[in-house]
């Protein structure tokens, strides 16, 4: 316990939390809470599968020890926990079209999913148990990256490594059942991972796909560290050198309420339209609406967009190139209205051609702007405008006050797509099924299992 400043006894933050959570059951959801966290599990999948073959995935399955029970989805490779879920992780994040929870400016869903999945095929684990335990996970991360995140803060470090890993392992220690001692020490020993730097927008490197990977990988740890009767610091969120201190500089708030008035973040995060960055999204939303009323890029004279501060603030945001990879291009919220722009459509292609030399011109004329109003609204809403003047004197402007998130057709279609190319249509259907009666599972282990290339036949037929 920590001591107030009247000399009163505090609960800490850690054990606030883990105390709040560990009796909490699916019923307590309403339907809404419980399909969204399906839909977010379909959604991490598709990219999962999507990504499957990109050279950042490969080198985190090449590195999976191969011994272990967990299953690295979209391969016939088994490997431990912690490596099973760093290698699904990194693939998870690997098309950067993962969920997003805007007031945290993380993506908690690519780091809770990978470790639940990896626990789920070592112990005995209900359907009903995995949902619940995804949605504290989303809820833990969530709150704590609200009251942790600033813009300045997030130009530094990668707020997804820097809290996901305390969700991850608050929902570990649920799912595991683990005493609320424990879950303390899971919290504290995850907190102590936290991190992840954002130099890599500015010298074109590949860091990014691996934080994600890094914070379940030792979420994993940390809950068996705590189950194994490791100790953690309990005070290490509000600690004179917990996570408030060390990253924010500040005093933690006295109280982080989750599910306050049984409000739940996971209500909050939003599932990506476009696969880039989560501020390059709306931009590229309004500049499909302009590409409709173009004739040709020709036209165009010069572009200006209107974003957030936060947006154009954040790494690699403003990255007018050139590009060295197809990540800076997704981070550039520029690249991302050029190449809708050019294109006249939004999908991953957009960011093959970095050189191409008509997204490359309209580039050079781009100028990106702060906007007051969306600076205001932010994070509640995620708002951009994009105006092109062309050479005759003509203005095109279309602005949307948020992000038009994925709908869950949308999610339904692209994880059908996805998981039919590398599992084949029946299987892909059989997985799909698999999630929509999760809380009916008694062994959720079937989800991963139905992920591997070489599914037993007892997976396969446990969805007919």
């Amino acid at each position: 316990m920590t001591i107030g400043p009247t000399g009163s006894r505090k609960v800490p933050l850690a054990r606030q939390m883990a105390r709040s959570t560990l009796a909490i059951d699916l019923g307590d959801f309403g339907s809404d809470v419980v399909a969204k966290a399906k839909l977010c599990l379909l959604d991490f999948l598709s990219c999962v599968f999507e990504a499957g073959q990109h050279p950042w995935s490969r080198q985190a399955v090449a590195i999976a020890h191969g011994c272990g029970g967990a299953t690295i989805i979209g391969t016939s490779q088994l490997s431990s926990p912690a490596d099973a879920a760093f290698a699904n992780a990194v693939m998870g994040h690997g098309l950067v079209r993962e969920d997003m929870h805007a007031a945290s400016i993380a993506h908690h869903g690519v780091v809770i999913w990978p470790t639940l999945l990896a626990l789920s095929e070592q112990v005995p684990l209900h359907g009903a148990k995995l949902l619940a335990a995804a949605i504290i996970g989303y809820e833990t991360g969530a709150r704590i990256g609200r009251a942790l995140l600033t813009s300045d803060l997030a130009r530094l470090y990668r707020p997804t490594g820097l809290v996901a890993p305390l969700g991850a392992a608050l929902a570990g220690s649920f799912a595991l059942g683990l005493s609320e001692d424990q879950a303390v020490s899971a919290i504290a020993i995850a907190a102590n991972t936290s991190g992840g730097l954002n130099e890599w927008p500015h010298a074109g490197g590949s860091d990014m796909y691996f934080h994600p990977g890094f914070a379940a990988g030792n979420a994993i740890r940390a809950i068996g560290l705590a189950a194994a009767g490791a100790f953690g610091s309990e005070t290490i969120i509000e600690g004179e050198a917990g996570l408030f201190a060390a990253y924010r500089r500040q005093a933690a708030p006295d109280s982080i309420v989750l599910f306050p008035n049984g409000a739940c973040e996971i209500m909050a995060v939003y599932n990506k339209p476009v696969p880039a960055c989560n501020f390059a999204q709306t931009a590229a939303q309004a500049a499909l609406r302009v590409a409709h009323e173009l004739a040709s890029t020709e036209e165009i004279d010069r572009i200006v967009i209107r974003a957030p501060d936060a947006a154009v603030r954040y790494p690699g945001c403003d990255s007018m190139g050139p590009y060295r990879n197809a990540l800076q291009a997704k981070m550039s919220i520029p690249f991302s209205v050029a190449a809708t722009l050019a294109r006249g459509e939004i999908e991953e292609e957009n960011y093959a051609g970095l050189d191409d030399a008509d997204i490359v011109r309209l580039v050079a004329v781009t100028e990106l702007k702060a906007d007051a109003v969306f600076t205001a609204a932010f994070p509640g809403k995620q708002g951009a405008e994009v105006t092109v003047q062309l050479r005759d004197g003509r203005t095109i402007r279309h602005g949307l006050p948020d992000v038009v998130a994925a709908t869950p057709s949308d999610i339904r279609a692209r994880f059908r797509a996805a998981a039919s190319r590398v599992l084949g249509e029946d299987r892909a259907h059989r997985l799909e099924q698999l999630i929509d009666d999760c809380e009916q599972l008694g062994d959720a282990g079937a989800i991963a299992a139905q992920c591997r290339l070489d599914a037993p036949e007892r997976v396969l037929r446990s969805a007919s």
